[in-house]
């Protein structure tokens, strides 16, 4: 919305809510990433864990370029005057997004497929 808007209207309407929701949903990522990696590692060279790491880089480049976007915001607010993003640093911020909804369903689509074969060989083998 944010990034449709500016280009459409000239605004930037939902802003604050979207740098506060990114810093609450970053600080959850990072707990998130901690128990899910301690429960899943060591890396192991399977497309779930290849598409699952290229997710985890590509939100946590999502969160740090948010974060440097999100002092750019807060240091025009606090001036009064509108916020100027660096062009370059903002398209990194979207496109990242992008790459980061299609690894992350890309990973899970890898997980249930592992799960679902995982499945119909112990049926077929239900002795072993």
């Amino acid at each position: 919305m944010i990034f449709v808007a500016r280009l459409a209207l000239g605004s930037t309407p939902g802003e604050t809510l979207h740098v506060i929701g990114g810093l609450a949903l970053s600080a959850l990522y990072a707990l998130y990433q901690i128990q899910h990696w301690n429960r899943v590692a060591p890396f192991r060279a399977r497309m779930d864990y290849t598409l699952g790491l290229i997710a985890a880089v590509s939100l946590t480049l999502v969160n740090a370029t948010g974060l440097v976007l999100g002092m750019a915001w807060w240091q025009a607010r606090a001036s009064g005057s509108p916020a100027i993003y660096p062009p370059l640093l903002s398209a990194a911020h979207n496109i990242f997004s992008m790459l980061v909804l299609a690894f992350v369903g890309g990973h899970l689509a890898a997980v249930l497929m592992r799960d679902r074969r995982r499945a119909l060989e112990g049926a077929r083998r239900p002795f072993d």
